[in-house]
């Protein structure tokens, strides 16, 4: 008889999409068969603020961790960007499958065919600090909804352009002309962006070695770079810093990270060389500096 697993998951469009992707993953890899759970979390419930002002850790984690303790689910799928970078009493991140593009993209118009005053609309601080560095003749304003609600609101005209995760996109499947992917050296994305995070109880050791089935080894180096470089600068979504670090076939990485300063300015800063995490720990520090 097949393993049984049930699987723990926010209910929004693009939380079912990347958990079914990731059951029909792991049932093709050892044959188990997946049950989907919905659980809705404090950052699905309120809509009516940007996520800066409600603050807190695990604002779209620590139901889901709940129900992991209370056992009434076997592991959870979270957009890595959401999971806090200390694992919980009693949990582990068990499972870290391939990443899938981590760009950020604007829908809408290209950055560079934006006008003087058009407004671009993003929830997140980091992306609202990058996109005034980049363009600060543009208005920035914030938005909020899922991803098809935000692209309404630019089809209805509220916004000239909006910023989305490229990784969400392909997910849902959606493919538009006014896609405009952002490169990664002039925005860097979230740390985890583009990759998943399955979290299980620490000693469950049947559900560990199921979910290593599509462990996905130099996206989880990737995002362990990126992870010490968040723990080591500190802050959450209330803080505008990123890193992105890629791995090259040589075993090099080549990692980058900005920060506001105190003074309100984006700094920026990047290094190579093999020891990932050891360079995450640097920038973090010296931009905490």
């Amino acid at each position: 008889m097949p393993e049984r697993l049930v699987l723990g998951t926010r209910g929004s469009k693009l939380a079912l999409a990347q958990s079914r992707q990731v059951a029909a993953r792991i049932a093709d890899a050892t044959g188990a068969r997946i049950e989907l759970e919905i659980i809705q979390t404090r950052g699905d419930r309120v809509q009516d603020r940007a996520l800066a002002e409600i603050g807190g850790k695990g604002l779209f984690t620590a139901e889901l961790e709940a129900a992991l303790r209370e056992g009434r689910v076997d592991f959870a799928v979270h957009s890595l960007k959401d999971l806090p970078t200390d694992d919980p009493e009693g949990l582990t991140l068990g499972c870290v499958p391939e990443r899938a593009d981590p760009r950020d993209a604007l829908a809408g118009r290209d950055l560079d065919a934006l006008e003087p005053g058009d407004v671009v609309g993003t929830g997140s601080l980091r992306r609202q600090a990058q996109l005034r560095l980049a363009r600060p003749d543009l208005r920035v304003e914030g938005i909020r909804g899922n991803v098809d609600t935000r692209l309404r609101k630019l089809d209805e005209g509220r916004y000239h352009a909006i910023v989305l995760a490229m990784a969400g996109l392909a997910r849902l499947g959606i493919e538009r002309p006014d896609i405009h992917p952002l490169p990664l050296d002039r925005f860097v994305p979230a740390v985890g962006q583009g990759a998943l995070g399955l979290q299980c109880r620490a000693d469950d050791d049947r559900v560990l070695a199921l979910l290593r089935a599509v462990e996905h080894a130099p996206t989880r180096r990737c995002v362990e770079v990126e992870r010490a470089f968040l723990t080591t600068y500190g802050g959450g979504c209330n803080v505008p810093a990123a890193c992105h670090a890629r791995l090259d076939a040589s075993g090099r990485f080549l990692v980058r990270a900005v920060a506001e300063d105190g003074a309100g300015r984006l700094v920026r800063v990047e290094e190579s060389g093999p020891d990932g995490v050891a360079i995450g720990r640097r920038l973090g520090e010296a931009l905490r500096a």
